[in-house]
């Protein structure tokens, strides 16, 4: 029987767990830091998908013919570090983390040191619409390899970009460079425009230089992401900034995206209002409630789950 270790169990691993289970995948093992949370995501997770936390990674990965690593960027390394001494020969490593391509070579590194075969994979879209049929672009001197037994997994739409790693990488963190940093500056824009009373016109004056669109309903999926996942789309910024970096390059934007994600992460019960304006008057609201001489804070909310 073929065993599926996830690392993470976060919103891509629980879509990993229940679209294996529907490929006919059933001996699945899981482990996140998180576990030590019972009312973490994570945990809710695995209690929710009815999968019964491993007492480590090692306790995870022991045995597994594929691992999947679907932890926060930051994590991408040592991740790959904790889980390589326990590794069968032969297995793989398929390393999904929105990682600089230098860190991606420091995992597969640690993978190969262990005798996994590591694939670097990068996600190309949101994972919610089409799932594990997602776009995945692979790299590595595996990542052929795998590609062909990657339907076993339900993987239904990988490219292989190159038999280095960092390729794949790359190529995400550069894309996110623009959809994260116009996740930040649609928040920073319409936040600002509302309170001069410009919204709208804001919204309106869009298509003049940009693609027809529904600008409002583009606005509020992009402002929504950050308030929901800031914390981990910061992390993922600050890969991107790394990358740009070993590019050569000043990572001015990059790096103004990591605090406006992180800043974002604060009003996650923001993105419950549902509209756009909505969405932005419930931060300005929190933001007010925050001046001094209030009892509630905004930083108290960086304990809600984002």
């Amino acid at each position: 029987m073929t065993r599926v270790a996830l690392v993470g169990l976060g919103e891509v691993g629980r879509t990993f767990a229940e679209d294996l289970r529907a490929a006919g995948l059933r001996d699945i093992t899981v482990w996140d830091t998180a576990f030590v949370d019972p009312a973490s995501p994570a945990s809710r997770n695995a209690a929710e998908l009815k999968l019964a936390p491993a007492g480590s990674s090692a306790a995870a990965v022991r045995g597994a013919d594929l691992v999947v690593s679907a932890v926060t960027a930051a994590q991408c390394v040592a991740a790959a570090e904790t889980a390589a001494a326990s590794l069968a020969d032969e297995t793989w490593f398929f390393d999904l983390n929105s990682a600089s391509p230098g860190h991606k070579r420091s995992a597969a590194a640690a993978i190969e040191a262990g005798g996994g075969r590591y694939v670097e994979a990068a996600l190309m879209s949101p994972i919610g619409p089409n799932r594990l049929r997602s776009p995945f672009l692979l790299g590595g001197p595996h990542a052929a390899a795998f590609s062909v037994v990657a339907p076993v997994f339900g993987l239904g739409s990988v490219t292989v970009v190159s038999d280095e790693v960092g390729r794949a990488a790359a190529t995400k963190l550069c894309r996110s460079v623009i959809v994260k940093g116009l996740e930040s500056l649609l928040t920073e824009s319409l936040l600002a425009a509302r309170v001069h009373g410009v919204e709208r016109e804001v919204l309106e004056s869009l298509p003049n230089i940009l693609p027809p669109a529904d600008w409002d309903a583009v606005a509020g999926y992009f402002i929504s992401r950050s308030l929901q996942h800031g914390k981990r789309r910061s992390e993922e910024m600050q890969e991107a900034a790394a990358t740009v970096a070993e590019a050569g390059i000043d990572p001015w934007m990059s790096a103004a995206a990591v605090e406006r994600q992180r800043w974002a992460a604060q009003f996650p019960h923001a993105a419950d209002a549902g509209t756009t304006i909505g969405m932005v008057d419930a931060v300005l609201a929190a933001l007010r409630d925050d001046e001094p001489g209030d009892d509630d804070s905004v930083d108290d909310a960086e304990e809600a789950p984002a």
